[in-house]
């Protein structure tokens, strides 16, 4: 969805399909979660993912808010 956003339209269509990554990302994470707990991912692998996934989503909640932060000058 990243890789969308380089082709947005306009300021508002990059923030929405950031916003959408951000999204995927917290799916993503629930879907960790579930595979962790269910004994489908060792504790060491879910901590690795884990620790990618948590600084995606604070990437991708930086680059909206500066965005919308830009728009709004």
């Amino acid at each position: 969805m990243v890789s969308e956003a380089e082709h947005a339209e306009s300021k508002a269509d990059f923030i929405h399909k950031m916003a959408i990554a951000q999204k995927e990302a917290n799916e993503t994470m629930y879907w960790m979660e579930l595979l962790y707990q269910s004994g489908y991912l060792e504790k060491n692998m879910y901590d690795s993912i884990e620790t990618d996934l948590n600084e995606i989503q604070k990437l991708l909640s930086s680059i909206i808010l500066t965005s919308k932060e830009m728009v709004k000058s």
